[in-house]
Protein backbone atom coordinates (compact mmCIF):
# COMPACT_ATOMS: atom_id res chain seq x y z
CA UNK A 1 0.00 0.00 0.00
CA UNK A 2 1.53 3.60 -1.09
CA UNK A 3 1.78 5.83 1.59
CA UNK A 4 0.65 9.44 1.68
CA UNK A 5 2.59 12.31 0.07
CA UNK A 6 4.15 14.02 2.77
CA UNK A 7 2.42 17.67 3.41
CA UNK A 8 3.70 20.44 0.74
CA UNK A 9 3.41 22.70 3.74
CA UNK A 10 4.33 23.12 7.34
CA UNK A 11 2.76 25.85 10.04
CA UNK A 12 3.89 25.77 13.44
CA UNK A 13 3.51 28.07 16.55
CA UNK A 14 6.38 28.99 18.90
CA UNK A 15 6.26 29.34 22.16
CA UNK A 16 5.16 26.26 24.12
CA UNK A 17 4.74 24.08 20.69
CA UNK A 18 7.66 24.24 18.67
CA UNK A 19 10.28 25.76 21.55
CA UNK A 20 10.90 24.29 25.01
CA UNK A 21 9.74 25.99 27.87
CA UNK A 22 12.88 28.23 28.26
CA UNK A 23 12.37 29.65 24.92
CA UNK A 24 14.87 27.51 23.00
CA UNK A 25 14.91 25.06 19.87
CA UNK A 26 15.91 22.00 20.69
CA UNK A 27 18.35 20.55 18.18
CA UNK A 28 16.05 17.53 17.14
CA UNK A 29 13.42 20.30 16.23
CA UNK A 30 16.17 22.09 14.22
CA UNK A 31 17.00 18.75 12.63
CA UNK A 32 13.59 17.83 11.81
CA UNK A 33 12.76 21.70 10.40
CA UNK A 34 15.76 21.00 8.15
CA UNK A 35 13.96 17.49 7.27
CA UNK A 36 11.38 19.72 6.33
CA UNK A 37 13.24 21.80 4.03
CA UNK A 38 15.07 19.01 2.47
CA UNK A 39 11.71 17.90 0.67
CA UNK A 40 11.16 21.01 -0.56
CA UNK A 41 7.93 21.58 1.80
CA UNK A 42 7.76 25.02 2.92
CA UNK A 43 8.09 25.62 6.42
CA UNK A 44 6.36 28.61 8.07
CA UNK A 45 6.71 29.78 11.93
CA UNK A 46 2.94 31.36 12.46
CA UNK A 47 3.66 33.18 16.16
CA UNK A 48 2.10 35.71 18.30
CA UNK A 49 5.62 37.12 18.50
CA UNK A 50 7.08 40.36 17.38
CA UNK A 51 9.51 40.60 14.78
CA UNK A 52 11.72 41.76 17.66
CA UNK A 53 11.45 38.50 19.19
CA UNK A 54 12.61 36.32 16.11
CA UNK A 55 16.43 36.89 15.97
CA UNK A 56 16.76 34.12 18.36
CA UNK A 57 15.02 31.43 15.79
CA UNK A 58 16.01 33.53 13.06
CA UNK A 59 19.54 32.35 13.68
CA UNK A 60 18.55 28.61 14.78
CA UNK A 61 16.80 27.70 11.42
CA UNK A 62 19.78 29.47 9.91
CA UNK A 63 17.38 32.35 8.81
CA UNK A 64 15.64 30.56 6.18
CA UNK A 65 11.94 31.06 5.23
CA UNK A 66 8.81 33.44 6.51
CA UNK A 67 7.71 34.16 10.14
CA UNK A 68 3.70 35.35 10.19
CA UNK A 69 4.21 37.32 13.54
CA UNK A 70 1.54 39.20 15.85
CA UNK A 71 -0.79 36.46 15.23
CA UNK A 72 -1.18 37.11 11.61
CA UNK A 73 -0.55 40.85 11.40
CA UNK A 74 3.06 40.80 10.25
CA UNK A 75 4.71 38.86 7.71
CA UNK A 76 8.82 38.66 8.32
CA UNK A 77 11.46 37.75 6.23
CA UNK A 78 14.06 34.99 8.41
CA UNK A 79 16.52 35.79 5.77
CA UNK A 80 16.95 39.67 5.83
CA UNK A 81 15.08 40.28 9.19
CA UNK A 82 12.93 42.44 7.63
CA UNK A 83 8.64 42.84 7.73
CA UNK A 84 7.21 42.39 4.36
CA UNK A 85 3.54 42.45 4.80
CA UNK A 86 1.33 44.36 7.42
CA UNK A 87 -2.40 44.55 8.33
CA UNK A 88 -2.20 46.99 11.23
CA UNK A 89 -5.15 48.48 13.46
CA UNK A 90 -5.86 52.02 12.11
CA UNK A 91 -5.18 54.58 15.20
CA UNK A 92 -8.35 55.57 14.99
CA UNK A 93 -9.91 52.35 15.95
CA UNK A 94 -7.08 51.93 18.07
CA UNK A 95 -8.38 55.07 20.58
CA UNK A 96 -12.01 53.95 19.85
CA UNK A 97 -11.44 50.21 21.55
CA UNK A 98 -9.01 51.01 24.26
CA UNK A 99 -11.64 54.05 25.11
CA UNK A 100 -14.27 51.02 25.25
CA UNK A 101 -12.42 48.90 27.63
CA UNK A 102 -11.02 51.20 29.65
CA UNK A 103 -14.87 52.70 30.36
CA UNK A 104 -16.15 48.93 31.24
CA UNK A 105 -13.35 46.99 32.56
CA UNK A 106 -11.03 50.13 34.16
CA UNK A 107 -8.33 47.54 35.80
CA UNK A 108 -6.54 46.95 32.64
CA UNK A 109 -3.41 48.45 31.49
CA UNK A 110 -2.32 48.39 27.94
CA UNK A 111 0.89 48.31 25.49
CA UNK A 112 1.17 48.17 21.67
CA UNK A 113 3.04 46.39 18.80
CA UNK A 114 3.85 48.77 16.28
CA UNK A 115 5.25 47.34 13.12
CA UNK A 116 9.27 49.13 14.31
CA UNK A 117 8.86 48.94 18.41
CA UNK A 118 6.97 48.64 21.68
CA UNK A 119 5.35 51.03 23.84
CA UNK A 120 3.22 50.48 27.03
CA UNK A 121 1.64 52.05 30.09
CA UNK A 122 3.89 53.02 32.96
CA UNK A 123 1.52 50.43 34.79
CA UNK A 124 1.94 47.63 32.73
CA UNK A 125 4.12 44.95 33.79
CA UNK A 126 6.39 43.88 31.74
CA UNK A 127 6.88 40.34 30.70
CA UNK A 128 10.06 38.01 30.70
CA UNK A 129 11.23 38.90 27.40
CA UNK A 130 10.17 42.21 27.50
CA UNK A 131 12.06 42.68 30.98
CA UNK A 132 15.23 41.09 29.15
CA UNK A 133 15.08 43.60 26.35
CA UNK A 134 14.93 46.51 28.35
CA UNK A 135 11.10 47.10 27.52
CA UNK A 136 10.05 49.65 24.63
CA UNK A 137 8.67 53.66 25.44
CA UNK A 138 6.70 54.20 28.88
CA UNK A 139 4.27 56.38 27.01
CA UNK A 140 1.16 58.10 27.96
CA UNK A 141 -2.50 56.68 26.90
CA UNK A 142 -2.74 59.85 23.73
CA UNK A 143 0.93 58.45 22.32
CA UNK A 144 0.23 55.50 22.86
CA UNK A 145 -3.03 55.29 20.26
CA UNK A 146 -1.50 58.01 18.27
CA UNK A 147 -0.10 55.61 15.12
CA UNK A 148 -1.57 52.31 13.67
CA UNK A 149 -0.54 49.15 15.21
CA UNK A 150 0.47 45.41 14.91
CA UNK A 151 -0.93 44.50 18.26
CA UNK A 152 -3.13 45.71 21.05
CA UNK A 153 -2.41 43.99 24.81
CA UNK A 154 -4.46 44.34 27.52
CA UNK A 155 -3.46 42.95 30.84
CA UNK A 156 -6.04 42.75 33.97
CA UNK A 157 -4.29 42.11 37.57
CA UNK A 158 -6.27 38.65 38.16
CA UNK A 159 -9.26 37.71 35.81
CA UNK A 160 -9.45 34.44 34.40
CA UNK A 161 -8.11 35.10 30.46
CA UNK A 162 -10.81 33.08 28.87
CA UNK A 163 -13.58 35.20 30.97
CA UNK A 164 -11.54 38.07 30.06
CA UNK A 165 -11.19 37.38 25.94
CA UNK A 166 -14.86 36.97 26.29
CA UNK A 167 -15.49 39.93 27.78
CA UNK A 168 -13.30 42.05 25.43
CA UNK A 169 -14.75 40.39 22.46
CA UNK A 170 -18.10 41.19 23.62
CA UNK A 171 -17.03 44.86 23.96
CA UNK A 172 -15.05 45.63 21.02
CA UNK A 173 -15.24 42.19 18.47
CA UNK A 174 -16.94 44.18 16.16
CA UNK A 175 -13.46 46.64 15.89
CA UNK A 176 -11.09 44.10 16.79
CA UNK A 177 -10.11 40.37 16.57
CA UNK A 178 -8.82 39.01 19.87
CA UNK A 179 -6.94 36.31 21.65
CA UNK A 180 -5.10 35.45 23.71
CA UNK A 181 -1.49 32.79 23.93
CA UNK A 182 0.31 33.20 27.02
CA UNK A 183 -1.49 31.76 30.26
CA UNK A 184 -1.73 35.21 31.61
CA UNK A 185 -4.59 37.34 31.68
CA UNK A 186 -3.12 39.01 28.31
CA UNK A 187 -5.43 39.77 25.51
CA UNK A 188 -3.69 39.94 21.92
CA UNK A 189 -5.78 42.35 19.57
CA UNK A 190 -5.04 42.63 15.82
CA UNK A 191 -7.39 44.39 13.56
CA UNK A 192 -10.35 43.13 12.69
CA UNK A 193 -10.48 39.96 10.60
CA UNK A 194 -6.94 39.13 10.92
CA UNK A 195 -5.69 35.69 12.34
CA UNK A 196 -2.95 33.25 11.89
CA UNK A 197 -5.37 31.18 9.84
CA UNK A 198 -5.85 34.02 7.11
CA UNK A 199 -2.26 35.48 7.22
CA UNK A 200 -1.59 31.94 6.42
CA UNK A 201 -4.35 31.21 3.93
CA UNK A 202 -2.94 34.05 1.64
CA UNK A 203 1.09 32.78 1.91
CA UNK A 204 -0.46 29.15 0.66
CA UNK A 205 -2.73 30.43 -1.83
CA UNK A 206 0.72 32.08 -3.35
CA UNK A 207 2.40 28.83 -3.39
CA UNK A 208 -0.88 27.18 -4.70
CA UNK A 209 -0.63 25.05 -1.34
CA UNK A 210 -4.30 24.06 -0.82
CA UNK A 211 -5.45 23.26 3.35
CA UNK A 212 -5.54 19.62 2.50
CA UNK A 213 -1.68 20.12 1.80
CA UNK A 214 -1.15 21.48 5.32
CA UNK A 215 -0.38 20.15 8.67
CA UNK A 216 -0.06 22.82 11.34
CA UNK A 217 1.06 22.86 15.20
CA UNK A 218 -0.54 24.94 18.28
CA UNK A 219 -1.12 25.04 21.84
CA UNK A 220 -3.10 28.25 22.40
CA UNK A 221 -6.57 29.88 21.13
CA UNK A 222 -4.59 32.04 19.28
CA UNK A 223 -4.03 28.77 16.83
CA UNK A 224 -7.16 27.60 16.62
CA UNK A 225 -7.55 29.41 13.42
CA UNK A 226 -5.15 28.41 11.85
CA UNK A 227 -5.45 24.58 13.41
CA UNK A 228 -9.12 24.59 11.59
CA UNK A 229 -8.27 26.07 8.30
CA UNK A 230 -5.18 23.13 8.22
CA UNK A 231 -5.92 19.96 6.63
CA UNK A 232 -4.13 18.35 9.42
CA UNK A 233 -4.03 19.73 12.95
CA UNK A 234 -1.83 18.55 15.92
CA UNK A 235 -2.09 20.04 19.19
CA UNK A 236 1.14 19.71 22.18
CA UNK A 237 0.25 17.65 24.97
CA UNK A 238 0.51 20.68 26.99
CA UNK A 239 -1.75 22.48 25.16
CA UNK A 240 -4.61 24.46 26.30
CA UNK A 241 -8.38 22.78 26.91
CA UNK A 242 -9.72 24.22 23.88
CA UNK A 243 -7.25 23.36 21.40
CA UNK A 244 -6.90 19.70 22.92
CA UNK A 245 -10.82 19.37 22.15
CA UNK A 246 -10.68 20.57 18.51
CA UNK A 247 -7.35 19.25 17.01
CA UNK A 248 -7.05 15.79 14.71
CA UNK A 249 -4.00 14.66 16.87
CA UNK A 250 -2.23 15.22 20.05
CA UNK A 251 1.77 14.82 19.90
CA UNK A 252 4.04 14.96 22.78
CA UNK A 253 5.00 18.16 24.93
CA UNK A 254 6.87 20.64 24.05
CA UNK A 255 9.91 19.74 26.26
CA UNK A 256 9.60 16.54 24.94
CA UNK A 257 9.79 17.74 21.30
CA UNK A 258 6.49 16.97 20.42
CA UNK A 259 6.83 18.77 16.65
CA UNK A 260 9.81 16.64 15.92
CA UNK A 261 8.17 13.89 16.61
CA UNK A 262 5.72 13.81 14.46
CA UNK A 263 8.05 15.57 11.38
CA UNK A 264 10.29 12.53 11.71
CA UNK A 265 7.58 10.39 10.52
CA UNK A 266 6.21 12.21 8.12
CA UNK A 267 9.85 13.72 6.61
CA UNK A 268 11.63 10.58 6.62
Amino acid sequence: MQSSPAPRLVATDLDGTALRTDGTVSPRTVAAFAKVEASGAALVFVTGRPPRWMSGVADAVRHHGLAICANGALIYDLHTEEIVESHLISAEVLEEVVAQLRANVPELAFSVEYEGGFAHESDFPLGGWDRKLVGGLRVGMTTLTSQPCAKLLALHPHMDPDRLHATVDDLVGHLVTSTHSSGRSLIEMSAHGVTKATALAVLAERHEINPSQTVAFGDMPNDLPMLAWAGTSYAVANAHPKVLAAVDHVTAANNDDGVALVLEKLYR
